[in-house]
């Protein structure tokens, strides 16, 4: 999310480093103190402790508050994502080092625990708006491991300096500590307060930066400003750069899931037999795209970072059925074969599963059945193929035997697909014709072999998968604070959008990709960037009227009417109908802060009164002495 500017300006801009900003990081020894800190943990730390063993009071002075004294530097903003990098290394190592395992996960999570001690200090020494903008700098800078590292060092490692593919002026390769963070799983860390500030913050469009990204579909890197506290004051009108804020962008993104999910009805209910009626013409060219937008998504910050959303799984599910759909109507077109017209629509219509829920998941991100739910089917998808690879041997024997039982062919037995099909039903409880019929395969191990997957499969499978769903539930609602903090970030980190492809609404980004990706190949970047911005502006600018006109008055607008800092509520929607409410006093009451004068009489006659007054003793205490 870049800072506002007059983009009227980048026509008089002629040297070729004029629009990037300097990295004002780019001095710190992020690759020394990297391994530093890995020596530091590993000497610390040589058997295995639990998060609260590492909490308890021994040990937090003896290690944790040592480690956070020798690391803590005010200069130097990088401590935190070398911490950061640590954890990611000791949880890669200890997936393969079975004789260090424990002691890994350890390290892995003292170093969280150093990161968050380390990042409240910063918040502790740094208060206002100058600290929240130092927290800004420690989350979303970028940082690069191998940043000024030994020359012998980048000649024994060439390969380390060769994965970015798109020019940022210098900032290729850094990924943010907040980006680390989200790919470690690191709940506590981004659970912390001093963490959660800088989030909600980003969230709500009060710090401002350019974002970086693996990937651009439409790049258009022309400018790259620093990490800044936005003043809507200063901005102009009309500032496209406000269409990624991540709580306008989820705005945007749920309207634009609801025009999909009303075409999508819209065309399932006006079908006219194998024709292709209107609406499914208007909703081919809305899907299409979104799912440009949402494949722009995937590519930007990579598919382990996209997959911490809690509807990603949906979206591929969603991919999968519209691609295969789309084919099959366009090869039906082109081929003349009709009846492939009627399967595509059959196809077509699995998706009303998909979508249906994908809007709840998307009006409730921080509900805990959505949250538990997304890591419960991960689990029963894990266990469901083992158990049919597993249990594929059972169907193998059966089919074998049937083969040398039946080797003349003089009788009629069932088929493959029959046979799947009662191990499925017995699998899960819902008939006992397999049994009864078990008796074709063999007189004596076809019985043996049907009431041993019965066993096997309908009580001790489901028995086994219950418990670890059961398990998975009662660990996510136990950490619940966590989990919503850990998903709310993810959804802040990845509402920031750098493709210039997010700035137009589907459909019509489908057409600004067929128009400016040739133009970039003629034009000169900032030429592009002009032409690039006023379609922008021009595509979006009733959206960015609303946006600007209610961000003057309300963006760091308290609920007294000062601009001092971030409202008390972070709700979607600002206006609170408390008098629809018998007890919204109660709430009121504390939405406005009394005079400093009056409050300051009272606190000082309170005090004077409770150090005069003499304390009482009960009645019963005063007769028994």
């Amino acid at each position: 999310m870049e800072s506002a500017f007059d983009d009227s300006d980048a026509l008089l801009e002629c040297a070729p480093g004029e629009h990037f900003t300097p990295d004002p990081h780019a001095d710190l020894p992020v690759y020394i103190t990297i391994h530093r800190i890995r020596k530091l943990i590993i000497s610390s730390i040589d058997d295995p402790y639990s998060l609260e063993q590492l909490k308890e009071p021994r040990m937090n002075i003896l290690i944790v508050r040592a480690l956070v004294d020798r690391l803590y530097n005010p200069s130097d903003v990088s401590v935190v994502y070398c911490l950061l990098v640590n954890r990611m290394q000791f949880l890669r190592e200890q997936s393969y080092q079975g004789h260090l395992q424990t002691v890994n996960i350890t390290r892995a999570t003292l170093c969280e625990l150093v990161a968050t001690r380390v990042l409240r200090r910063f918040d502790d020494d740094h208060p206002g708006r100058e600290g929240l903008l130092l927290l800004a700098n420690i989350l979303v800078a970028g940082f690069e491991p191998f940043q000024n590292a030994p020359i012998e060092v980048l000649r024994e490692n060439p390969s380390a300096l060769q994965w970015p593919v798109q020019r940022r002026g210098g900032y290729e390769r850094k990924l943010p500590a907040l980006e680390v963070a989200i790919i470690s799983e690191s709940k506590t860390f981004l659970s912390s307060s001093a963490c959660q500030k800088v989030v909600d913050a980003i969230y709500r469009g009060q710090v401002i930066y350019t974002p970086l990204s693996f990937v651009d579909i439409l790049p258009d890197h022309y400018k790259h400003n620093p990490i800044s506290l936005y003043n809507p004051r200063k901005a102009p009108l009309l500032n496209q750069y406000r269409l990624i804020v991540p709580r306008l962008r989820g705005m945007i993104e749920i309207c634009q899931f609801a025009i999909l999910l009303a075409l999508y009805a819209l065309t399932m209910v006006s079908r006219e037999g194998l024709k292709i009626t209107f609406y499914e013409v208007i909703f081919c060219a809305y899907a299409t795209g979104w799912i440009l937008e949402e494949f722009a998504a995937i590519i930007e910050h990579g598919w382990k970072v996209h997959t911490q959303n809690l509807w990603s799984f949906l979206d591929i599910t969603f991919f999968v059925i519209y691609g295969t759909y789309f084919t099959t109507r366009m090869y039906a077109l082109s081929s003349g074969q009709t009846y492939l017209g009627e399967t595509a629509l059959n196809i077509l219509a699995i998706a009303a599963p998909v979508l249906l829920p994908r809007l709840a998941f998307n009006l409730m991100p921080d509900n805990m059945l959505f949250i538990s739910l997304r890591a419960m089917m991960r689990d029963f998808s894990v266990l469901t193929l083992l158990a049919i690879w597993c249990f594929a041997g059972f169907f193998l024997s059966m089919k074998w035997l049937l083969d040398v039982s039946n080797h003349d062919g003089s009788r009629d037995g069932p088929d493959p697909a029959t046979i799947s099909k009662w191990m499925l039903w017995i699998w899960f409880g819902l008939d006992g014709t397999g049994i009864e019929r078990s008796v074709d395969f063999h007189l004596v191990l076809g019985p043996s072999l049907m009431i041993a997957f019965a066993f096997l499969g309908n009580t001790l499978f489901l028995t086994i998968l219950v418990s670890m769903l059961t398990n998975t539930f009662s660990k996510i609602v136990a950490n619940a604070t966590a989990e919503i903090h850990f998903r709310r970030a993810v959804l802040t980190f990845e509402g920031v959008k750098s493709d210039s492809i997010f700035a137009y609404r589907p459909p019509f980004n489908v057409v600004a990709l067929l128009i400016l990706l040739p133009l970039k190949l003629l034009l000169s970047p900032r030429w592009f960037h002009s032409v690039n911005v006023a379609m922008i502006r021009i595509h979006n600018s009733p959206i960015l009227l609303l946006i600007g006109f209610y961000e003057r008055h309300q963006l760091w607008r308290a609920p007294n009417g000062q601009p001092r800092g971030p409202s008390k509520r972070s709700k979607l929607f600002p206006w609170t109908f408390s008098g629809f409410s018998p007890h919204g006093d109660i709430q009121a009451v504390f939405e406005t802060d009394p005079p400093e004068a009056i409050l300051g009489k009272t606190v000082e006659v309170d005090l004077l009164t409770v150090r005069l007054e003499p304390v009482s003793q009960p009645q019963s205490m005063a007769s028994g002495s």
